[in-house]
């Protein structure tokens, strides 16, 4: 067990912005060669998804990163999306994912959101393993226009 105590995850604030494009774009870039397209969440306008309360950060202390991961995420009134996941490939292996997929439940179950859905490139078969792990069933297929995605749902109980 770490001896340090975890770091919250906090709404990202306006200053956070070029951080959020930074580790946004360090967790996507490898994936352009593998799909063949600049994977979605790169090309997102970053301040409005803050200005609009999706985006929730957090940071690793002990690793000196400053914002380590993020979540996108958008309430819907019958589930909340997991728009994005990223975690800078200097935290891999230091649990900051975890902490962001427990905090998107957390934020879920504060909402009254009876489920959390999510989509992922077909291609990047690392989250194949990761998010059934987490609780999440696959429920579709679908290509939307140069993306073929994979669609997760985690019902949550009361």
């Amino acid at each position: 067990m770490d001896d340090h105590p975890e770091a919250p995850v906090r709404a990202a604030t306006a200053a956070d912005v070029p951080a959020v494009r930074a580790v946004t774009d360090a967790a996507y870039r490898p994936y352009i060669a593998r799909i063949g397209v600049v994977p979605q969440p790169m090309e997102a306008d970053h301040m409005a998804d803050v200005e609009a309360g999706c985006v929730f950060v957090t940071e690793e202390p002990v690793a000196g990163l400053g914002i380590a991961g993020l979540v996108v995420v958008r309430a819907h009134p019958d589930h909340l999306l997991l728009d994005s996941i990223a975690v800078h490939p200097d935290a891999h292996g230091r649990g900051v994912g975890r902490r962001l997929l427990r905090f998107v439940e957390a934020h879920a179950r504060t909402l009254g959101l009876p489920e959390i859905r999510l989509y992922t490139n077909a291609l990047m078969w690392e989250n194949q393993r990761i998010y059934p792990r987490y609780g999440y069933e696959l429920v579709d297929r679908r290509v939307d226009g140069p993306y073929d995605r994979l669609h997760y749902r985690k019902p949550l109980n009361s």
